[in-house]
């Protein structure tokens, strides 16, 4: 266990990494360090099942890591290749719950594409496979993702259910061990609130999910989940020029852009473009708020 302790610190920092500078940091780095160290772990032999098993959700972990890296680079196919193989990693691993999250994965990256016709039979096998196996918080970490898959499909009063399922487990068992591989996001709870927020976005509630966005930014540590933090705002400022407060949403975005410096994000600088394209409308009213923001984004993009 010493050896897969190791692996997890490493992937740890790759992932610490990763949210603070975005995903186009380290990445080679990680590459070399999964082929040349850690395969070479996942062939060795191992004096109980239960250290192999650790050691292949492990890998799984750390390759899971680059599908997230590749999607923020906007790579998306090399994103699910990376996705596949974790997915494979993790059901090698037999560890209980663990293949689901790949597949909640896969789900959440089928929405994010607009592509939601198998996301919610992904995001149903995935908590079919981890409920009544895993934790409180991590399973709540699944009913949120299926949350949002029923509230894409149409389903209403179902994905409300299941958001506030996913609400209760988060309270119900705070001090539960989450496993290391449904860590990816850092805590539950900002990860939960985040996915929550897409179900009230996804259903035409602008105040709901403003509030959530808020909450996911707060429940996590901005110094080391800046990237995440600043993508949560961006959304949540969003959420209140659907509602026609653009003194709120411009408060909103400066936070947003207050977390940024040194990301370097293929969504980072899609969510800064997003930002002076939704002052467009707002630019002729001579608004001070709107165009101190948008001389802040075009700066922003000039220098990224």
């Amino acid at each position: 266990m010493a050896e897969v302790a190791a692996v997890r610190d490493m992937i740890h920092a790759f992932s610490e990494l990763d949210e603070r500078h975005g995903g186009q940091h380290g990445r080679s780095a990680l590459v070399t360090y999964l082929r040349d160290d850690v395969a070479p772990l996942c062939r060795a032999r191992f004096r109980t099942d239960e250290v192999r098993q650790h050691m292949l959700s492990a890998a799984g972990r750390g390759v899971h890591l680059l599908g997230w890296k590749s999607y923020d680079a906007g790579q998306q196919g090399l994103a699910q290749r990376y996705y596949l193989q974790s997915y494979a990693l993790a059901a090698e691993s037999g560890l209980r719950g663990n293949d689901g999250f790949v597949m909640r994965t896969m789900a959440m990256q089928g929405l994010r594409l607009h592509r939601p016709e198998h996301c919610l039979g992904l995001a149903e096998t995935g908590l079919n496979r981890a409920k009544g196996r895993v934790d409180a918080q991590t399973e709540a970490l699944f009913r949120a993702v299926h949350a949002h898959t029923l509230a894409k499909s149409g389903k209403r009063r179902a994905a409300l259910a299941e958001a506030e399922h996913a609400r209760t487990l988060l309270t119900s068992a705070p001090g539960d061990e989450v496993p290391f591989w449904a860590l990816a996001w850092g805590p539950p709870a900002a990860s939960v609130h985040s996915r929550t927020a897409k179900v009230h976005e996804t259903l035409g509630n602008h105040r709901a999910a403003a509030e959530h966005y808020a909450l996911a930014a707060a429940a996590r540590p901005a110094d080391t989940y800046a990237r995440i933090v600043a993508l949560d705002l961006v959304a949540g400022a969003e959420m209140h020029l659907e509602r026609g407060s653009i003194e709120q949403a411009c408060a909103t975005w400066h936070q947003a852009i207050d977390h940024m410096g040194g990301v370097r994000s293929v969504r980072i600088r899609k969510a800064v473009s997003r930002i002076r394209s939704d002052l467009a409308r707002f630019r002729a009213r001579g608004l001070r708020c709107v165009a101190e923001l948008d001389e802040r984004a075009r700066d922003f993009l000039a220098g990224a």
